[in-house]
């Protein structure tokens, strides 16, 4: 199904939180998604953003290139998906705010049919909605209000647009670094995909905690600080265990510098963390 979104989008203001326009929302807490959002040349950021954003640029000037990075390497890896391996269902945790080229949009272009959710816990992304909700009439949208950790909510929205009959791919951006270890994001991860049926894929980006392990943790350490949100890099072995018991596809768990990607500079995204895809195997009973 397409949701009706909510009235109120466009671009947000300090006047709009004034107005009361976004219950329950405080602009002066600095937000990961809107942190993002200036770094990628948005205009949807509060003072506090900025002010977060800019001591984090203090520790790693080149972080709006990685976001620009990213963003590009989650629209190649979509379109392989859809295109490549006939994925037809995405599920996009912790999405931000809308930019060019949203998840639905590539996956549209290369399958009208394609079904989209997407998952954040920041209300300034719910009022953008709107942006997000836009469909082809084959397909299908739809925009869930939850934080990663509340899985249960998730599995329970997404099924209300998307067939868990079918494959998905379960999209995690630059999302499971923010999840500290108490919260068992392993856990998370396994809980998400015995959701999903086999042939369903995952996808992580993560900052890295052994490449360029002092500016990234300085970066963390100014995360935390900020408010925003706390930050745990992982190392290579940790973001690899995000995939046991899955398949996962050639290159592997890599540098995003090393990440297949047609047209798109390795200099580019040589800061922008470790990126691996895997898929969710068929049982020895199962064919496909």
């Amino acid at each position: 199904m397409t949701a009706n979104p909510p009235e109120g989008t466009g671009t947000i203001d300090e006047a709009d939180s004034r107005g009361g326009r976004l219950r329950g929302f405080d602009p002066s807490v600095p937000s990961p998604a809107r942190m993002w959002n200036y770094w990628v040349g948005g205009k949807d950021h509060f003072a506090a953003d900025r002010e977060a954003a800019e001591k984090i640029m203090g520790a790693m000037p080149a972080m709006p290139m990685v976001a620009r990075s990213v963003r590009t390497l989650l629209t190649d890896i979509v379109q392989a998906l859809a295109a490549g391996h006939r994925i037809r269902q995405f599920l996009d945790i912790g999405t931000g705010l809308p930019t060019a080229d949203n998840t639905h949009e590539v996956a549209q272009r290369t399958a009208a049919d394609s079904r989209v959710v997407y998952v954040d816990n920041d209300p300034v992304v719910l009022a953008h909605a709107r942006a997000l909700l836009t469909s082809t009439a084959e397909g299908a949208t739809d925009y869930i209000e939850a934080d990663l950790r509340d899985s249960d909510a998730i599995l329970t929205g997404a099924t209300q647009t998307l067939d868990f009959s079918q494959p998905v791919a379960v999209l995690l951006f630059s999302v499971l670094h923010f999840i500290p270890d108490a919260d068992d994001p392993y856990a998370i991860v396994k809980r998400l995909m015995d959701a999903v049926p086999a042939g369903s894929y995952l996808v992580v980006c993560h900052a890295p905690s052994d490449r360029r392990a002092e500016q990234v943790a300085e970066l963390a350490r100014r995360y935390s600080a900020s408010g925003a949100a706390p930050m745990r890099p992982r190392s290579h072995e940790e973001v690899t265990r995000f995939f046991d018991g899955l398949d996962l596809l050639s290159p592997g768990v890599v540098p995003s510098s090393e990440w297949p990607s047609p047209g798109r500079p390795a200099a580019q995204i040589s800061l922008a963390g470790y990126v691996g895809v895997a898929r969710k195997p068929f049982l020895n009973t199962e064919h496909g």
